[in-house]
């Protein structure tokens, strides 16, 4: 009821129905009020009293108690009147309003939300309300007529505490605050990313830029195919695993306020995890363009997999390949042959959005095969192959050779040698590129080739003996052959032969010169022919079917005249005439018969006059007379052409032979001669004597002969001042001499190399004029000047060698001398080192003068100077002019080299060996380092020489043919002396030398370095009671290098060059 009572008062206080005093005087001596929502107390003074309390519209409310008023309304104004003794007054005064109630926040989010409240006071509706936002570090207010309101511009993620007070009076009076906590929500992700870690796993990231984002933290919802899945984060990124690969997955992810519920709005993700790589990849069917691809995936999700091939390599157009997933194979063409590839092979899903990791394979394609195959031949066991590729790619290619199948070699380019064949063989040699793996192979290509056969090792021509045929025979060549071919060059005779090994040339001339060619066949190939120049034998001359003429001459001779007979079967070498006094016929005995024989009367028949020819070759067919006078007494070899009888009557037969054989150089053995006879001469008688008238005719042309022989030998001397003829060596002066006995020599030795070989010097000085002043005209004829090495280096006249006369006078110049040797005036030749224009006039030396050994004494090329021409062949044998020479045999020894020859003529069958001794170890115008090497070396020399016959002279040559030369021949003389006389004349041996050539022993060093030779060979023989040129000598073959243990002790003393 009260409250009713109330409600009505109200009403009718606002309606004016209350009656209301008059308006008053405001109090100002009264402040110190204080008020709640129902009382108001008024500190009194000036002796104020409350009189009464109304309403704003007057009407009474009722009497205080003194200075409190309660029972009031909150948030109503009340007027509280006042008054003394003097005055009365009064003031306005609000209660407070009530404290709000029930706050409410609302539609939070992360910046704004709204805040609701009630109050019940009965005047809540004129309030207003005070709303401070109190936030830490941040206060402010907001005020609002309404019970609520909406809160913006805040922070994401903050807590807020908000306090409301009720407010009336205009704000002037206040209730007391509620108050309520809000937490704003966090603000959304932002910039989600989902990175591939592998097939199952993802690592998720995003950002929020919220102030209070470190305090968060972050719900993820996994949503998969048929799950969902809670994940917290305290940071900005998680790692998801566990997820099958190939599957679509959701990802939902909102921040939290850490502690409490409080979420932000959510963001989301989709994808596919990446497919698994693929394995089980296989390159199959690969060619030189093409090649399959196939592969497998296990992915429970494989079945909606697409996949992308990459091709790193050389390739027309470089793109990926895609196909259904339902394919795990593929065919790729256009590659380029023998290329290298990388195939990389991507698992794609979600629309080949998202791709796996990739695995690959490589490949090489094969390369193509090899073409233009060509093969040539270098030898017989060599060929070079040589072929072509097309690929572009060739240059990083190796090929491989196989040989009948059998890997033979790798080449790194497009050609090689194969070596090592059998000759005259069938081969296939197959080829094969191989890419740059070294694994990959291209198809073979093959070629078959016969090698070339192998020429015969040893052909041997022989003459048949008195036939017109050649007996052939060769050795069995190396390797395959099917059989030879023979050819006869200048004659139609050939013939082929399977597997046989001589034959016999028939239907030949005699003694003519073939080049007989021989080669190997094998399967329609032929070798390198061998050729041989072969002689057919002489034989019996054929008969001279006309008798000679005789015609008488005197009472006691006549002449024979008779014409040549034909040297079809080769040279006629010599004529006999035969005189008889029978008409019988005659026999080869009759050659056996001498005048002696004819006088005795043991024959009515004999030779009278043997006739040799000269330089007549079976070829010539110039028929020549000849004349012969029968009993001049006249001596050829055993036969005496003795006066004949007068009156007598006799007959003459002419015999010819092609060869004649003597016995003991006197008479003609018929045996082995071959001969034929002419007819016999008609018979002649010869005239009486005419004794007297003859005699005073004789004596009268005797007279006059002397006189022509005088005047005729004056002219021929005067003649021979200019001309260039042998002298014979008896017109050189006798030598000079310093002869010592060997036990002497010691001190005559000690005694002339006293003051620095003062002694030896003075006696080579002595040597120096020696035998200068003896002519040399043919080596000073315009001619012959261009065949001599050195100036003032010419042979002397008197015992130059001389050759024989081919087509000039001057073609029987040399530079070189005969020279003594210990055994004989002709023992040596010494000779200049040839020329290049004289080279085939030194090997026609060798072979007309039957030489067996030569020694040479210097290099070719001496401190970058010409010394000697190289004038021996190497490897093939050589024509030097008519003479052909080929090397047999070469050895190699540190200071000499030894070389073996055989030297033959090309219209003569025969050959004969030479060995050349090249000593390499002496300087020029020097001596040796050593004398036991040139001792040894000499040695070496002269145990060939004796092998030799000793008519043939050893040839020694050097530059000039007179320094080293001649010191070697001094040493062989020596040696030679000391041995067999026990005496030694080094001074008489230089004397001598120098006699027959100029300037021998050409140096003062030379000259001492022969008596150091022969001081250590004396001091060897004493010291050691054996010779030092015999030391350790009983070991060596004639090919060793033998070095004495003795030193040359003497080479300090001002001689060693």
């Amino acid at each position: 009821m009260r409250g009713l009572a109330q409600v009505f008062f109200l009403v009718l206080l606002y309606l004016g129905k209350v009656k209301v005093t008059a308006a008053c005087i405001e109090c100002s001596s009264l402040n110190n009020v204080t008020v709640t929502e129902k009382t108001i107390r008024v500190q009194l003074n000036d002796n104020f009293t409350i009189t009464s309390v109304t309403f704003q519209n007057k009407s009474d409310v009722g009497l205080p108690e003194k200075d409190l008023i309660s029972n009031l309304y909150p948030g109503f104004q009340y007027i509280v009147h006042f008054n003394n003794t003097s005055k009365s007054c009064c003031k306005y005064i609000f209660t407070k309003p009530s404290p709000v109630h029930s706050i409410h926040a609302e539609n939070i989010t992360n910046t704004t939300l709204n805040l609701s409240w009630k109050n019940d006071d009965k005047n809540a509706s004129s309030y207003t309300y005070q709303i401070v936002v109190d936030v830490p570090g941040d206060l402010h207010n907001k005020s609002s007529n309404k019970l609520s309101e909406p809160i913006t511009n805040l922070q994401p993620g903050k807590s807020y505490r908000f306090k409301i007070y009720p407010q009336v009076d205009g704000g002037k009076t206040k209730g007391n605050p509620n108050e309520t906590v809000v937490h704003t929500k966090p603000s959304p992700v932002s910039s989600i990313h989902a990175n591939h870690l592998n097939s199952t796993s993802i690592i998720l990231t995003w950002t929020n830029e919220d102030v209070n984002a470190l305090t968060y933290i972050y719900k993820i919802l996994e949503k998969g195919p048929d799950f969902h899945n809670d994940m917290f984060s305290n940071t900005g990124n998680t790692i998801v695993s566990n997820l099958q690969p190939g599957t679509l997955y959701s990802f939902e992810i909102a921040a939290q306020i850490n502690g409490t519920n409080i979420t932000g709005d959510t963001q989301e993700i989709s994808l596919y995890t990446k497919p698994s790589p693929v394995y089980d990849i296989k390159a199959e069917n690969i060619s030189t363009t093409s090649l399959d691809l196939s592969w497998k995936n296990k992915d429970p999700n494989a079945s909606n997999y697409t996949y992308r091939i990459r091709i790193d390599g050389h390739i027309p157009s470089i793109r990926p390949f895609s196909f259904p997933s339902s394919n795990t194979y593929v065919s790729i063409s256009h590659l380029e042959p023998g290329r290298f590839y990388k195939f990389e092979i991507f698992a794609q899903v979600n629309g080949n959005k998202t791709e796996g990791d990739p695995n690959g394979t490589t490949v090489y394609t094969k390369p193509s095969s090899v073409f233009n195959i060509t093969v040539k031949d270098v030898s017989t066991t060599m060929v070079n192959i040589s072929w072509e590729s097309p690929d572009a790619a060739a240059s990083t290619y190796s090929y491989r050779i196989l040989i009948n199948g059998t890997p033979n070699k790798t080449s790194p380019t497009t050609s090689t040698e194969i070596s090592e064949l059998n000759p005259g063989t069938n081969y296939q040699f197959s080829i094969y590129s191989i890419a740059a793996d070294n694994k990959t192979k291209g198809t073979p290509e093959n070629i078959t080739h016969w090698t070339n056969p192998a020429s015969v090792d040893r052909f041997d021509c022989n003459l048949v003996e008195k036939e017109p045929q050649l007996s052939l025979n060769w050795s069995h060549p190396n390797g395959s052959y099917d059989g030879f071919r023979i050819e006869v060059l200048n004659n139609n005779w050939n013939k082929t032969l399977e597997k046989k090994y001589q034959t016999i040339v028939t239907g030949l001339d005699y003694f003519t010169t073939y080049t007989i060619r021989i080669v190997t066949l094998s399967y329609k190939k032929m070798s390198v022919p061998q050729e041989k120049k072969c002689r057919t034998s002489i034989t019996d001359p054929p008969p001279l079917l006309v008798s000679p003429t005789v015609k008488a001459t005197s009472h006691n001779s006549f002449s024979v005249q008779f014409n040549s007979f034909s040297s079809s079967h080769g040279p006629i070498t010599a004529y006999a005439v035969i005189i008889t006094t029978s008409e019988g016929t005659v026999s080869n005995e009759t050659l056996k018969y001498t005048y002696t024989d004819f006088r005795s009367k043991e024959t009515n028949t004999y030779v009278a006059y043997i006739k040799t020819e000269e330089n007549r070759s079976s070829s010539s067919t110039k028929n020549q007379d000849y004349v012969v006078e029968i009993g001049n007494e006249s001596k050829t070899y055993g036969y005496l052409n003795g006066k004949l009888d007068p009156l007598g009557s006799y007959r003459a037969r002419v015999a010819a032979f092609t060869r004649i054989v003597f016995l003991n150089e006197t008479i003609v053995n018929p045996e082995k001669s071959y001969v034929a006879f002419s007819d016999l001469s008609p018979s002649i008688a010869l005239p009486q004597n005419p004794a007297v008238i003859t005699g005073g005719v004789v004596g009268s042309i005797l007279v006059l002969l002397v006189i022509l022989t005088i005047v005729g030998f004056i002219f021929w001397k005067k003649k021979r001042k200019g001309r260039n003829n042998e002298v014979p060596f008896t017109q050189i002066e006798p030598k000079k001499s310093k002869l010592l006995k060997v036990e002497n020599y010691e001190s005559y030795f000690k005694k002339q190399k006293a003051d620095s070989n003062c002694g030896f010097a003075e006696e080579y000085e002595d040597l120096r004029p020696v035998g200068a002043n003896q002519p040399k005209f043919a080596a000073e004829l315009s001619e012959n000047k261009g065949k001599n090495r050195y100036n003032n280096v010419l042979p002397y006249d008197i015992s130059r060698v001389k050759l024989s006369v081919q087509n000039n006078p001057t073609d029987d110049y040399i530079n070189a001398n005969y020279m003594p040797g210990y055994n004989s005036k002709k023992e040596f030749i010494a000779a200049q080192g040839p020329l290049p224009n004289t080279v085939q006039d030194f090997w026609r030396m060798i072979w007309e003068k039957k030489i067996y050994t030569v020694v040479m004494l210097t290099k070719c090329v001496e401190q970058g100077r010409t010394k000697c021409e190289e004038y021996w062949p190497n490897k093939q044998s050589k024509n030097y002019g008519d003479i052909m020479v080929a090397m047999t045999s070469e050895i190699f020894l540190p200071e000499w080299t030894i070389r073996d020859f055989s030297v033959q003529q090309s219209d003569s069958p025969e050959s004969h060996p030479v060995r050349q001794f090249h000593f390499t170890a002496w300087p020029d115008h020097g001596v040796p380092e050593t004398t036991d090497l040139l001792i040894s070396f000499r040695h070496l020399v002269h145990e060939f020489m004796k092998q030799k016959p000793s008519s043939s002279p050893t040839l020694v040559h050097c530059s000039a043919g007179v320094g080293r030369t001649g010191t070697f021949i001094a040493i062989d003389r020596l040696i030679q002396q000391m041995e067999m006389e026990n005496t030694v004349d080094v001074y008489g041996s230089v004397y001598d030398l120098r006699m027959h050539r100029s300037l021998m022993v050409q140096t003062e060093d030379q000259y001492v370095f022969l008596n150091h030779c022969v001081m250590d060979i004396i001091k060897s023989k004493k010291e050691k009671k054996m010779d030092l040129i015999y030391q350790n000598t009983d070991a060596m073959a004639i090919y060793e290098n033998f070095t004495p243990s003795s030193p040359y002790i003497g080479r300090a003393n001002g001689y060693h060059v």
